[in-house]
């Protein structure tokens, strides 16, 4: 039985992407048969209440790195001793670092190895030298245009972890309680379908009014609705949600979200933590999504979508997080009309052959 630290150090998205990886690293078969089940995550702010949401995760442990997170913490002497020192006290022998195409895993290697790791993995474009014992190329040994759930398994099983017999390889979280009953109270009033509209970057948000609209659309369908948000967005979620849907902005912590949007029949959102946290828990999303990073990688995966939006348009694969483009013609061009249109095919079991083209190369 081993101690093994795995790392992913942005949001709250990431982090769920990176689910399956770790039951793999929690529970999975090692070629010596052994199996570590003791699992340190560790994770950027944002990330952190996803984090304990995860299963397999024996212990989270927060750490805001300078070189991931936005805006940067400085990093100094006090900021790295930190996490050396707790590396070094938690006894971690080896751990598993999770990246994305556009991130190095050397600096936190780095870091690592003078912690004490003795082993070491994760995916490297660039040289790493002595800083990782099992390096995966990008490019070279696996495709960079495939799911990040994928990228993170395979990086987890060239650490010689893989998912254990039955497990289906998709998002999943533990369930939680709901004390203020929220969840209770929407299951009682019928079915119904989400909206949520915020987007931590603008370039990846569809219109306000275009949200508002659709939920109007959505009740003259006769379907419910109920529009949910962080608590920096109750201003738009009172915009969106108008007279008549349910108003749930600021009023959730993430548990209490994910149940929420466990019981909708279907989630509407833009390429945002939300979509994530839908798909961990296994409902059909209608996802408006910037091509600002690619969907083949970044859409929400493995429940039904409908995936909107160009994804040839200008601002592709830019990474933006204001568009580059005026007018956002990537997601404005998306009409109410279109919306609710996916999210009928999605409430009949069928999704469209473009979302399919969009997301699954041939």
């Amino acid at each position: 039985m081993s101690r093994v630290l795995v790392a992913r150090l942005d949001s709250m998205g990431d982090v769920l992407l990176s689910g399956p990886a770790l039951r793999a690293v929690a529970n999975g078969s090692r070629p010596d048969g052994s199996r570590p089940n003791d699992v340190v995550l560790l994770c950027g702010p944002e990330g952190a209440a996803a984090a304990e949401m995860l299963p397999g995760v024996t212990q989270v442990h927060t750490w805001a790195s300078p070189w991931i997170v936005n805006p940067a913490p400085p990093a100094t002497t006090e900021v790295t001793d930190a996490l050396i020192n707790f590396v070094r006290s938690s006894r971690i022998q080896e751990a598993v670092i999770l990246t994305s195409f556009h991130q190095s895993p050397l600096p936190l290697a780095l870091l690592l190895r003078l912690a004490g790791v003795r082993k070491i993995t994760g995916a490297s474009t660039d040289y790493a030298g002595s800083l990782l014992d099992v390096r995966l190329k990008p490019g070279e040994d696996f495709p960079e245009d495939q799911p990040e759930t994928v990228r993170a398994l395979t990086i987890a099983e060239a650490g010689g972890y893989v998912l254990p017999n039955g497990d289906d390889g998709k998002l999943r979280i533990t369930p939680g309680l709901d004390p203020e009953g929220v969840v209770d109270e929407l299951a009682e009033e019928g079915p119904y379908i989400v909206v949520h509209p915020g987007a931590a970057a603008p370039a990846r948000a569809w219109p306000a009014l275009h949200h508002a609209a659709t939920v109007e659309l959505l009740e003259a369908y006769g379907h419910r609705v109920v529009v949910t948000g962080g608590p920096g967005e109750t201003s738009l979620t009172a915009t969106v949600a108008g007279p008549s849907a349910r108003n749930l902005g600021g009023g959730t912590n993430l548990r209490t979200l994910a149940a929420v949007l466990a019981g909708a029949a279907v989630v509407v959102t833009g390429n945002t933590g939300p979509a994530h946290l839908a798909a961990a828990v296994g409902t059909p999303v209608v996802c408006l999504f910037a091509p600002v990073v690619p969907a083949i990688r970044w859409a929400p995966y493995g429940v039904p979508l409908e995936l909107l939006g160009d994804q040839e348009a200008a601002c592709k694969n830019s990474r933006a997080r204001v568009c580059p483009v005026p007018g956002h013609p990537c997601l404005s061009s998306v009409t109410p009309e279109q919306v609710v249109e996916a999210v009928e095919r999605l409430l009949g079991g069928v999704s469209s052959l473009s979302t399919r083209r969009k997301v699954w190369k041939p």
